[in-house]
């Protein structure tokens, strides 16, 4: 687990420009990056158009409508509509005039934390999380919406304001794949406590980690009153229920670098694991209720398969138009 921190935001703020390599990236590992996010850009691309098609709209439309202008009142007009206010002080009826916002923002938190660089699974957390963001992203891209990135790992590491465009939500998956985060801070707080400030209009905001830490709770909340946030939580298959390991296996913490030897053998080290397990599923889940926020569960796959990624995505679009997108 990581050590929880304040959660107060104090690191210095970067604002995005692009695609930004790791610190130590050489040519090798910058094309072996950008060969994996064309292969990202080929794999969402298809989800986007096939079996996403039409979901990501039904479900995130806009916040509704927003105020566009007063004017005197007609025959006909809603008298619920009327601006007391200005009819007072210009001694005839006013009414608010109001318009369809069908344009939405939406905003990536996406944990770089050195935790999402692990997993026993075929992609990283990591790996999974930019895949799902691209699928998101260029959704959103299709339906003229405005995409946005807040990385952050002990603090907030980078910010790439809000903007359309294919290339712009493009690079927000490259540098979810690109940029590297520390190990201590707050966290998730301070991604949240972030985008709660920086974010000023009312925008979809998909908060995307391990969620292997504590601490974040008020944030959420906080940030959940302003935005329509989405808890993103990449189950490592380790993590999962029922999951259980074969005979002695090293294992490194991708926080720390310590290494030591499981025995899965064991039958008390396995119930302890699952107990642990247990524990952190119900924690996390506890703290979505209390905030009010929506749960996507998107399992890191274990094993190659073809669009891993849609049945998680799919679900929660069937329950956000089962239950009605939220306002």
């Amino acid at each position: 687990m990581r050590r929880n921190g304040a959660s107060r935001c104090t690191a210095r703020v970067h604002e995005w420009s692009g695609l930004v390599a790791a610190p130590g990236t050489d040519e090798g590992e910058l094309a072996a990056l950008l060969a994996e996010v064309r292969r990202i850009d080929v794999q969402s691309k298809r989800l986007v158009t096939g079996v996403m098609a039409g979901g990501y709209t039904s479900v995130f439309r806009g916040s509704g409508i927003e105020f566009d202008e007063v004017r005197e009142y007609e025959e006909g007009d809603d008298p619920r509509s009327v601006d007391w206010n200005v009819t007072a002080r210009m001694g005839r009826p006013f009414v608010k005039k109001y318009t369809d916002e069908r344009e939405m923002t939406v905003v990536f938190l996406a944990d770089l934390s050195p935790s999402m660089d692990g997993a026993l699974g075929v992609w990283s957390a990591r790996q999974t999380a930019a895949r799902v963001c691209a699928c998101l992203a260029l959704s959103a891209v299709r339906n003229g919406d405005r995409t946005g990135l807040v990385a952050f790992s002990g603090g907030v590491d980078a910010y790439a304001p809000p903007k359309k465009g294919f290339a712009h939500g493009l690079r927000i998956v490259r540098d979810c794949l690109a940029l590297r985060g520390r190990s201590d801070g707050p966290g998730p707080a301070a991604a949240l406590e972030f985008a709660t400030r920086a974010v000023r209009r009312r925008a979809v905001v998909f908060l995307m980690s391990d969620f292997l830490t504590e601490g974040f709770d008020d944030a959420l909340s906080l940030c959940a009153r302003r935005h329509d946030v989405v808890a993103v939580r990449l189950l490592l298959p380790e993590l999962a229920a029922g999951f259980s390991g074969e005979g002695l296996m090293r294992v490194r913490d991708p926080e720390t670098g310590r290494v030591q030897v499981v025995d899965w053998g064991s039958r008390s080290v396995r119930e302890e694991h699952a107990r642990r397990a247990a524990a952190w599923r119900a924690r996390t889940e506890q703290s979505f209720r209390r905030a009010k926020v929506d749960l996507m569960d998107v399992p890191v796959p274990r094993r190659a398969g073809k669009d891993l990624l849609a049945a998680p995505i799919l679900r929660f679009f069937r329950m956000r138009e089962m239950r009605g997108a939220k306002r």
